[in-house]
């Protein structure tokens, strides 16, 4: 090796143009020879070495032809160098063995190879090397400069159509493949249960972030024999998505003074034309998938599908109302989805399926006995836990002087915690012409008073329902139906404030997983609480999540200078996260047991 201290000088001989021919095999040596000490490796100068090398590099391989001095050289490149000397015609075609002797291929070599006529074949001939989310990037990352240009510079040329072709195919072939073949794949049963839809398995970023490059080509690809079942779903799924979201952000433009003004009001056109939505009708029900198992699983996940299509594209639904009527009775009958089912104490999705379920066939069915059946499995569901928080000094939403009180309307209260939805889901039920009146309406008295209180104050739907709503009689208690949580101030006021805190905890709401904390935090922040309150409460509420000073003197208190209780209490606190099996109670009987030894 050379001495570290002339890596500058190399460097600069290695970029001289007087270097003659007879030195660049010296020069190459001198720069590639890892740099070592007496001792062994030398890391800094190596270092240095490394800089002097890879600003030398260009012009190295630019008058390198032999390839064993070439393949020397292009190990030390990094990927974003190697690219861009392929992009200038420094590193060809005939380099990329001996590139892929170090390292995988990506996408950007790819790129600067094809910037080149003469390489665009060969370009194509590597892109079933990549994989493939990284196929698309071959065309997205084509202009790399795109916005660090300077101003002046030329532009980067076209995308050769022999490679947009080819990237545009192979981003569509595993979406494809699947349609084909749509078996589930290992670990399918246990993700099913959290999918709503197919967006995962028919998403296709890829081949629709291609298709997006390319409209005027819809029409033709929708016909293809091979990839037009993949383009339907595709346009239907993501077409109208994306061009909602253009339009927003074109709400909005840089130096508008008042976004928005002096905009035409009219609706834009929508992305797909109706002779395109009518080529993509024999996708829209995803006959693909009518076989897949756990029809139960599928026929749910299938109708939200087609549900969403109809949400982002409205014209189908008079355009297929007869096939989109099919295909709701078909999935309702192979999947069983009206059958009633008991909710387990895991289930935490159970009541977002029945509400989604609801929406979903009020979009797309009619037939007025599934549409009742929905109605019954609304009005089956649990009642919601309405609660005013109690009162406090953090700021937590700003209420206009014009309705002081709004924080504390039921139907208000009911929105903190998207307990609404039940009554939503009821209300587009109610909008659908085929729903039979009687069973809306008797869904209605079903639902909590705060319900019927948001569906009066938020619904404009049919008036035979709204007056359905509103003749609902109100709870003998006279009562709301809400929670309200009370200051330690107000508590003072009453007779008996451990009454009221007892009250609290007796509350239906103090089952339900969202409003429970709210009175929990609620009763251990008052001082109007007791050891009998706390005993009722989650051992982990009291110990671990609130301050230590809550349950300090009760443990010194019971524990005492017992050896063995502090022991039983340390071996007795091993509860799982949000265990709420065990009160504070029980894990204070349990230390009773323990000898009081010391």
């Amino acid at each position: 090796m050379v001495n570290a201290r002339t890596y500058p000088l190399w460097r600069e001989l290695a970029m001289s143009e007087d270097l003659p021919k007879e030195a660049l095999k010296t020069v190459i040596e001198a720069l590639c020879t890892p740099a070592t000490a007496p001792k062994g490796f030398d890391s800094q100068a190596d270092r240095w070495r490394e800089e002097a090398l890879k600003a030398a590099l260009p012009a190295l391989l630019a008058r390198t032809s032999a390839k064993r001095l070439r393949g020397r050289l292009l190990v030390h490149g990094d990927e974003k160098l190697l690219a861009a000397l392929a992009a200038e015609g420094t590193v060809t075609v005939d380099d990329v063995p001996a590139i892929l002797r170090h390292r995988r291929l990506w996408a950007g070599l790819i790129s600067g190879l094809a910037r080149h006529p003469g390489q665009v074949e060969a370009a194509v001939a590597l892109l079933p090397r990549l994989a493939d989310h990284e196929v698309e990037q071959v065309v997205r990352d084509w202009d790399p400069d795109q916005y660090t240009r300077a101003e002046g510079a030329a532009p980067a040329p076209p995308v050769p159509p022999a490679l947009f072709d080819a990237v545009l195919e192979a981003s569509l072939t595993p979406l494809a493949a699947y349609l084909l073949h749509p078996e589930p794949e290992e670990g399918w049963e246990a993700m099913s249960a959290y999918g709503k839809d197919w967006s995962l398995e028919l998403g296709g970023r890829s081949a629709w972030a291609m298709l997006a490059r390319c409209p005027e080509r819809w029409e033709e690809l929708v016909a293809h024999p091979t990839f037009g079942a993949a383009v339907q779903h595709l346009l239907l799924d993501q077409a109208e998505i994306q061009e909602e979201a253009r339009t927003r952000a074109a709400v909005y433009l840089p130096g508008d003074e008042a976004p928005g003004e002096d905009r035409p009001a009219e609706d834009p056109a929508p992305a797909l034309s109706e002779e395109l939505l009518r080529a993509c009708l024999p996708a829209l029900c995803l006959p693909e998938l009518a076989n897949l198992p756990n029809p139960q699983v599928t026929a749910r996940r299938t109708l939200h599908h087609i549900a969403r299509r109809v949400e982002t594209n409205p014209r189908l639904a008079d355009l297929a109302a007869e096939q989109l009527h099919a295909a709701a009775d078909a999935a309702v009958a192979c999947g069983e989805l009206l059958h009633v089912t008991e909710k387990q104490e895991s289930d935490y999705e159970f009541d977002g399926r029945v509400r989604r379920l609801a929406e979903d066939l009020a979009l797309l069915s009619a037939n007025p006995d599934h549409l009742a059946g929905a109605c019954a499995r609304l009005a089956a569901l649990d009642q919601p836990a309405v609660v005013s928080p109690a009162p406090t000094r953090t700021l937590i939403r700003v209420i206009p002087d014009s309705r002081p009180a709004d924080h504390d309307r039921p139907a208000r209260l009911l929105e903190r915690h998207s307990e609404h939805r039940r009554a939503a889901a009821l209300a587009v039920l109610a909008a659908n012409p085929h729903t039979p009146h009687a069973a809306a309406t008797g869904a209605l008295n079903a639902l909590h008073p705060a319900e019927l209180a948001w569906i009066a104050e938020k619904i404009e739907g049919p008036a035979w329902f709204l007056e359905a709503a509103a003749s609902v009689p109100p709870p003998q208690d006279e009562d709301d139906g809400v929670l309200r949580l009370l200051s330690d101030d107000d508590l003072a006021q009453h007779p008996d404030p451990a009454a009221v805190l007892q009250s609290w905890l007796d509350s239906p709401a103090a089952e339900e997983t969202l409003s429970r904390s709210e009175i929990y935090r609620a009763l251990v922040n008052s001082r109007h609480h007791t050891l009998e309150h706390l005993r009722q409460l989650p051992a982990d509420e009291v110990l671990s999540r609130h301050e230590p000073e809550v349950a300090l003197n009760i443990l010194l208190e019971h524990c005492g200078r017992s050896t063995g209780r502090w022991e039983a209490l340390a071996a007795a606190m091993t509860f799982e996260y949000n265990d709420t099996k065990v009160t504070f109670g029980e894990l204070l009987d349990s230390l009773k047991g323990t000898p009081a030894t010391t």
